[in-house]
């Protein structure tokens, strides 16, 4: 580098002279002296400035400054020697233009380089683009904020903005255009755009959701923007950019939830949910300590899914007593009794466990119990049935009955749309859990007990552990093929959250053996919601009309167990409740005293694995189980 730049230097000197005098012939003279003089005082300055420290092809902003630096030192050393002191034989003239040649020849170099290794250094993956150029959509304050924020990322390039407002098309923010919304396609082939950043908070999720479609196709990542406070401060990296949130793959909006609902069994109440570190169990325990319970008891089976929740919900106390002591500080009021410090309580065990988890019961005395644990990966149920139905039907038992001995308020219990016409183990012991908690909710009704029992059926949960939303994106990062059992296939889907949300609402509505059904929208056709994760990644889906796209979705067949399409209701006409999403079924059940000899030919079945006896028994259960004849018990 530095022998490159003495050939720079020499050419500008040859170059100055020549412009000056004239002539074009070889170093004459004094010619040779400042030759020798601009290169003892460039090579020192280049390197005492760390021009040589920085690697060509990552060279930016921050090289090209420090270019401008050394030779605003350069020129003035150079001025005074040879344009005010002066030295015969050289014209004056030539101290100025040779430093102005030099600095275009030094910075142009380095540009050059970077262009040409950073063109041609290797070979990439389309989804494993280093470098993003990138149109904002919004240009409003938020993308303006945001744009500010990136100006001085080199992984980044802003090319324009998008924006709806005819008022603003056409004009420049900061030197950046602002494009229409039409001819998304042609703008960005055009600009070569990777991606697009969402910066539109205001706008509402049909609005999200028209936008994202009109982006499907055009080979470009969709990323929206980081928290606000981070934007607003400028604190913030291209990592803090993230992919699209479940929301915007179902592309509707959730309701919002009635806080009466969610505080009524919460508030001061001591709280007990199974399953705690699953997915569900896991966010059922972030909702429910915002609502400030006065005891959390968290009980999982497994050690680092349970260490995992109870870590994260120790944190996120901390941060609701700071928050609250902060307000009350403010406003100089004393802490009341229900400010007092949530008590987490965290219990290693299984359902199971019919001893251990009665000793939690009579120990903790919960008011309200979230029976969210349960096995319900349908292929391993149907692998392992014995030990699926055990934990399902004969974990939901033991639970159901501690919470009958200890006096338990409400018992609500997740259920799944896989309950329906199962044709599965998983969703054919879930059903006999429902049927479980009918039976022993008429029981209580006649026998003036005082627990409540419910339970609550929904569909997929994207995001969750299994969920094929996640299997996909990992399948995506890895340059696919993306796995689809059938591409007709279809699935009810809700997020995490709205989910969790649900179920508490629907258990303060609770009166006893109440089934609630969770209004999930339209059925996604998985295939579709493959295609956009692919799309909205920034890549094209390899098929027979596009054999040069970058991700192929392979069908694999139906798993034993799987159907084409799920359902939320056994009978008809559901009873709408005060909530828009959360309907009521009215649906058949066994009495108790029926449900308790078939219970009794089930364990007998399990015990002696018994698979004829299995199949038969849970036939005899739920008539409208329809078991898959190729798998085996």
């Amino acid at each position: 580098m530095i022998s490159s730049d003495v050939i720079i230097c020499g050419f500008c000197v040859w170059l100055a002279f020549g412009l000056r005098l004239d002539e074009w012939g070889f170093f004459q003279g004094k010619q040779w002296i400042f030759f020798i003089s601009t290169v003892g005082f460039s090579v020192p300055l280049f390197i005492s400035f760390g021009l040589y420290r920085a690697i060509f092809r990552y060279i930016g902003s921050t090289a090209f400054l420090s270019i401008v630096r050394v030779f605003i030192i350069y020129t003035s050393i150079v001025f005074c020697v040879f344009t005010i002191i002066s030295i015969g034989g050289v014209p004056r003239s030539v101290g100025v233009i040779q430093p102005i040649l030099f600095f275009i020849a030094i910075g142009a170099s380095r540009f050059f380089v970077r262009y040409w290794l950073g063109g041609t250094s290797n070979v990439r993956a389309p989804f494993y683009r280093t470098h993003a150029v990138a149109l904002v959509y919004g240009a409003g304050k938020a993308g303006r904020q945001l744009v500010e924020g990136l100006s001085n990322n080199e992984e980044i390039s802003i090319k324009g903005f998008i924006d709806d407002n005819p008022s603003v098309q056409g004009r420049t923010i900061n030197g950046i255009n602002v494009y229409s919304n039409t001819n998304l396609q042609d703008l960005i082939c055009r600009l070569k755009i990777t991606d697009v950043l969402l910066a539109i908070p205001s706008a509402n999720q049909s609005r999200r959701s028209e936008i994202i479609s009109s982006l499907n196709g055009c080979g470009v990542r969709v990323r929206t923007l980081p928290g606000l406070i981070d934007l607003a401060s400028g604190r913030f990296k291209i990592a803090d950019l993230h992919d699209l949130d479940m929301n915007d793959l179902l592309g509707r909006a959730a309701v919002p939830p009635k806080i009466e609902l969610l505080e009524k069994n919460i508030r001061n109440q001591i709280v007990l949910v199974t399953g705690a570190g699953g997915s569900i169990g896991s966010e059922l325990c972030r909702q429910i300590i915002k609502f400030r319970p006065q005891s959390l008891i968290l009980i999982d089976s497994s050690e680092h899914s349970l260490y995992s929740i109870y870590e994260e919900l120790k944190a996120a106390h901390i941060g609701l007593e700071d928050n609250f002591l902060m307000s009350t500080r403010d406003k100089q009021q004393f802490l009341p009794q229900a400010t007092l410090p949530i008590k987490l309580v965290p219990c290693l065990s299984s359902v199971q466990d019919s001893d251990q988890i009665r000793r939690i019961f009579r120990e903790h005395h919960p008011n309200t119990v979230f029976h969210a644990a349960a096995y319900k990966h349908v292929p391993l149920v149907e692998q392992n049935p014995i030990e699926g139905i055990r934990n399902n039907v004969f974990g939901t038992i033991t639970c159901a009955n501690a919470s009958l001995e200890t006096g338990v308020s409400h018992f609500i219990l997740v259920s799944t749309d896989k309950a329906v016409r199962p044709t599965n183990v998983m969703g054919a012991s879930k059903r006999v859990a429902e049927l479980v908690l009918q039976a022993m909710a008429d029981n209580v009704s006649k026998n003036n007990r005082s627990t409540i029992f419910s339970m609550v059926r929904f569909g997929n949960v994207l995001g969750s552990s299994g969920s094929v939303a996640p299997l996909f994106s990992l399948q995506i990062a890895a340059g696919g093929p993306i796995t689809l059992t059938h591409p007709e296939v279809t699935r009810y889907f809700m997020t995490i959250p709205e989910a969790a949300q649900l179920v508490i609402q629907a258990g303060s509505m609770a009166i006893g053996g109440d089934v609630f059904v969770l209004e999930m929208g339209e059925p996604v056709r998985i295939y579709d919601l493959a295609v956009k994760m692919i799309y909205l990644s920034g890549l094209l889906v390899r098929d027979e009309t596009q054999p040069h796209g970058d991700i192929e979705i392979k069908i694999t067949g139906l798993r034993p167990g799987e159907k084409l399409y799920e359902e939320l209701l056994i009978g008809e006409n559901p009873e709408p409740t005060q909530h828009p999403k959360i309907l009521k079924a009215h649906e058949q059940f066994l009495s108790w005293n029926t449900l308790e000899l078939q219970l009794e030919e089930l364990k007998l079945a399990l015990d002696t694995f018994d698979a004829k006896l299995i199949r038969g028994t849970l036939k005899n259960l739920v008539p409208d189980y329809q078991p898959n004849v190729s798998t085996a018990i």
